[in-house]
């Protein structure tokens, strides 16, 4: 099945070129790697109208199946991801972010402070994940697994969710 990803990295630091994004680029080679494409790439700053801006070029005009932000989810001031994520998706999904903390809560205690969230808006997920290269792989690879189904059923598929 092929799934189209539209990655965000949130950094103020990547957004005016002082550090390299490292995050991005770990994700789009996991992302490859697995098959699936990358239907575009950006880095915005800790800016609400910014990240707002991605996500909705990501969902609404690229149509992506599934929309990463990668950073501004901790407990900073200016970590306002998910605070925006809230007010742009239709409908969260809990499980996604409980799954990714459980997750990464096997690799270090910091993983509970991860404030990220997941919800769709119209045809495409929305995945908050950590800013680290290492917490955002970790994070994908806890939920990879299940975004096929997931994105089957808002494809509109009928296809039981159960087990057999």
């Amino acid at each position: 099945m092929g799934i189209s990803f539209y990655i965000i990295t949130v950094s103020d630091r990547g957004f005016k070129g002082e550090r390299e994004d490292k995050t991005g680029r770990v994700l789009m080679d996991f992302i490859k790697k697995l098959g699936y494409s990358i239907s575009g790439y950006t880095v915005v700053p800790d800016e609400k109208e910014a990240i707002k801006s991605a996500i909705i070029e990501g969902a609404d005009k690229l149509k992506s199946d599934v929309v990463l932000t990668a950073g501004g989810t901790g407990l900073s001031p200016r970590d306002v991801t998910p605070d925006i994520t809230k007010k742009l998706v239709e409908y969260e999904i809990p499980g996604i972010p409980e799954a990714m903390r459980h997750y990464g809560l096997k690799k270090t205690v910091r993983a509970v402070l991860s404030r990220g969230i997941a919800g769709v808006r119209k045809s495409s997920i929305i995945i908050n994940l950590p800013g680290s290269p290492g917490g955002a792989r970790e994070s994908l690879e806890a939920i990879i697994d299940a975004l096929p189904h997931a994105v089957e059923k808002l494809r509109g598929s009928e296809e039981e969710c159960g087990s057999t």
